[in-house]
């Protein structure tokens, strides 16, 4: 391995970094603009001295290396990522496959609505996948700054033509004419009593797209459910990203407003985080 990522992981671990190797290989590649295969190889290594700055900067101020870098990957796409978004996380990609799954043999135009849009990687990631379909994907966040990160992912991608992006405190700003096939949703869901006891990096991220209010963090999943009945179509999907021991609470939420046929789909560590439903 080049001597440039060894210095780059010391100085990564020994701030307590816990995944200091991956983000040390992220900010040589990032800075570089090598490879990983180029850089295993040997290949000269420009910007060396950029590349111990940001590693120096993410040891001492903790701020994730994502917003350092200004981007993230998600499901192998990049995306601009800033302190007024959530870093796109590996978690997300689940939601976005089991979406992708509901409606990939569907001929008719697809109308999905993406509640709280953020970085936009959810709109996009669903958009791409079903690049060859008729879809619109109507993209709406409370925070002006995301929506506007969001416009410039889309833009990157070449997917402005298949999403539309509209300021909304959740449905308010939402016709009732305007009917989906799919409401998806990634909320805040961590109880603001647990504030505390999240990692450094996490208290950098914004607060708004973090924090429900409500002691069990399902506050924006009951506003969203209540609703959801007057914006879907017939037969229409709702899917939801979910917290550690919320999809209990959630199930119950979702039977109360008529909701049926609820699946639960686990992570890689085995944790129930997506939750998917139809009338």
């Amino acid at each position: 391995m080049n001597t440039i990522v060894k210095q780059v992981e010391k100085i990564l671990s020994n701030a307590g970094i816990e995944e200091y190797k991956q983000e040390a290989k992220l900010i040589v590649e990032a800075v570089s603009g090598l490879s990983s295969d180029k850089i295993i190889l040997g290949f000269e290594i420009k910007n060396v001295d950029k590349i111990i700055e940001i590693a120096e900067k993410r040891a001492k101020s903790k701020v994730p290396v994502q917003y350092i870098l200004g981007f993230s990957y998600f499901m192998g796409e990049k995306y601009i990522v800033n302190k007024d978004v959530l870093i796109p996380r590996d978690e997300t990609e689940i939601l976005v496959l089991e979406c992708y799954k509901l409606l990939k043999d569907k001929k008719e135009k697809i109308d999905i609505l993406d509640i709280g849009v953020g970085s936009g990687c959810i709109s996009c990631a669903l958009a791409k996948k079903l690049i060859d379909k008729d879809i619109e994907i109507l993209a709406v966040d409370i925070s002006s700054e995301a929506i506007k990160t969001a416009l410039e992912n889309a833009d990157k991608l070449d997917l402005i033509r298949k999403i539309i992006f509209r300021k909304s405190d959740i449905y308010s700003k939402i016709r009732g004419c305007e009917k989906f096939d799919l409401i998806v949703s990634n909320p805040p869901y961590i109880p603001i009593k647990d504030k505390n006891n999240l990692q450094n990096e996490v208290c950098f991220e914004p607060k708004l797209a973090l924090f429900a209010s409500d002691i069990d963090g399902v506050e924006f999943y009951k506003k969203i459910i209540k609703d959801a009945c007057k914006f879907l179509k017939s037969g229409g999907f709702l899917a939801f990203e979910i917290g550690i021991n919320q999809s209990e609470i959630i199930k119950n939420i979702l039977v109360e407003n008529n909701f049926q046929d609820i699946k639960i789909i686990k992570d890689l560590a085995n944790i129930d985080r997506v939750i998917i439903t139809h009338l």
